[in-house]
C-alpha cells in the first residue's frame, strides 16, 4: 500500500470513530431515548407504557395481604415503553447492569433508589405484580434493581428502572423501563421541589380503644432522624372507612382518635407534640392508590 493510500486510509478511519463517538454521545444525551441495550443481550419483548397511575418503587418491596408494600412507592402518570432482554450465556446480569448505569450516569441521571438480592424483595412480586413479566420470576438472592430519574433544562422528568434476576434455569433477563412523567406529578427524590417532603408512610390501624398500628421500625426510625431538622413539621392525616350503619361524625371522630393515638407513639420515640400536625379526613377524601386504602393514618414530613 502507497503512502497516500495508508495515509488516506487512516484519515477515513480516524473520521468514522470520530463520528460514531459524536454520534454516541450525541444518543446519550437524548433523555427521551429508550437507553441502549446491552450488546450481550437479545430483544425478547417491548411493551408500550401509557398509564395515570404506572407503580415505580423507590424501595424494596413485600407483600402484606396480597398487597404490595413499600417505605417509598409512587403510581406515576407517565408515558414510555419497557423491554425484555435475555442475556447472552457468555455475559452475566452484573455486566448487564454496569452497562445500564453507565449509559444514565452519562446522561446525568441520577440513582434515587438501588437494592440486589433478598433486600429487594421477591422475585415473584417483582416479575408478576410490578412488572407483569413472569419470566422474571427467578432466585430472590440473585436479583437486582435500580430506578434513575433526570431533570431536563425544559423541566421536563424522565424515570428508567433496570431490573435484571436469574432464573432457576440459569438463564438471566434484564427488564427496562424508560418513562416519563406528567408534568405535576410527585416523583420521590426527583427535582427540588419534593427534597422537602418525605412520604406519605401509609400505616393502618385496627381498634377502638386502645389502637395497634401496622408498620415498620424503618419508617419509624426514617421519621425521628427527619424529625430531627430545625423547622420540621411532621403531618398525620387520619383516614377511616364509613361503615354501614354509621354516621359521618362517628367515622370522623375514630379517625381523629387513632391519629391522636399514632401521634403519642412519636411523641414518645422524640417527635415532639409542638411539631406534629394531626389532620382528619376520615372517609371524606376518596385516594384511588390500591396502597392507600383502608382505616390508616398517612404521615408526612416536611423539612424547611
Amino acid at each position: 500500500m502507497s503512502d497516500t493510500l495508508s495515509k488516506y486510509f487512516v484519515f477515513h478511519l480516524l473520521v468514522v470513530v470520530m463520528l460514531s463517538t459524536v454520534s454516541g454521545a450525541a444518543s446519550a444525551e437524548l433523555p427521551e431515548a429508550m437507553p441502549q441495550a446491552f450488546a450481550q443481550s437479545t430483544l425478547e419483548a417491548t411493551v408500550p407504557i401509557e398509564s395515570s397511575g404506572h407503580l415505580v418503587l423507590f424501595s424494596p418491596v413485600r407483600e402484606v395481604n396480597n398487597e404490595i408494600r413499600s417505605e417509598s412507592l409512587a403510581r406515576l402518570p407517565v408515558t414510555g415503553e419497557g423491554r425484555l432482554y435475555q442475556i447472552s450465556r457468555d455475559a452475566n446480569r452484573r455486566e448487564a447492569r454496569e452497562h445500564y448505569l453507565g449509559v444514565l450516569q452519562e446522561r446525568g441521571a441520577s440513582v434515587l433508589f438501588e437494592c440486589s438480592g433478598i433486600r429487594c424483595g421477591r422475585s415473584n412480586v417483582w416479575a408478576n405484580q410490578i412488572f407483569s413479566q413472569p419470566v422474571l420470576y427467578g432466585r430472590d438472592a440473585t436479583q437486582d434493581y435500580l430506578v434513575a430519574g433526570l431533570v431536563t433544562e425544559d423541566g421536563s422528568r424522565w424515570l428508567t428502572s433496570v431490573y435484571t434476576v436469574t432464573r432457576g434455569n440459569l438463564r438471566e433477563y434484564v427488564w427496562v423501563e424508560h418513562l416519563k412523567v406528567s408534568a405535576g406529578a410527585t416523583v420521590p427524590g426527583l427535582g427540588a421541589e419534593n427534597d422537602r417532603v418525605f412520604g406519605p408512610v401509609v400505616v393502618p390501624w385496627q381498634g377502638g380503644v386502645t389502637y395497634r398500628f401496622d408498620w415498620q421500625a424503618t419508617d419509624r426510625r426514617k421519621i425521628s432522624e427527619l424529625a430531627r431538622a430545625d423547622g420540621s413539621r411532621v403531618v398525620l392525616v387520619g383516614y377511616s372507612v364509613l361503615a354501614g350503619d354509621e354516621s359521618l361524625s362517628d367515622a370522623m371522630a375514630r379517625a381523629r382518635k387513632a391519629a391522636e393515638s399514632l401521634s403519642e407513639v412519636l411523641t414518645k420515640t422524640g417527635v415532639s407534640r409542638q411539631q406534629q400536625e394531626i389532620v382528619v379526613a376520615g372517609p371524606a377524601v376518596v385516594v384511588p392508590d390500591p396502597a392507600r386504602q383502608g382505616d390508616r393514618v398517612e404521615i408526612m414530613v416536611i423539612t424547611r
